[in-house]
């Protein structure tokens, strides 16, 4: 089983690749003590104490990096002006969301057109 402890471990995101990818930057982002601030309680920067603030601030360039840094072209453009980590990431699951559905009514779409001899399918 591969290890995730560095960021040349995991592939980057295209379009076909989005769950594995998910899974895998997970990972990544946990082990790197990265993850609290996209999916965890750190995803806002802390506005009362300057040096938590600037803690807060390194930790989310190291996010943002590995997230933008494990993006193909084309993925990047989608996530170039996000200003937070979660933002990014929550820009990418939106986007991979609405293909899912897209390929779900396609599939719906083919299984009511087919049929076998006379007999539709429902």
């Amino acid at each position: 089983m591969a290890e995730f402890n560095t960021i040349d471990s995991v592939k980057k995101l295209n379009n076909q690749n989005y769950n594995t990818w998910k899974t895998c930057m997970e990972s990544y982002l946990l082990g790197q003590d990265l993850w609290e601030i996209i999916g965890g309680s750190e995803t806002t920067p802390p506005t009362e104490d300057i040096t938590a603030f600037r803690k807060w601030k390194i930790k989310a360039g190291k996010a943002m990096f590995a997230i933008k840094v494990l993006a193909e072209e084309d993925m990047l453009e989608h996530v170039r002006y996000a200003t937070s980590p979660k933002e990014a990431w929550d820009i990418l699951a939106a986007r991979f969301a609405k293909k899912n559905d897209i390929t779900l009514q396609l599939l719906e779409n083919e299984l009511v057109g087919l049929k076998q001899g006379e007999m539709t399918i429902n």
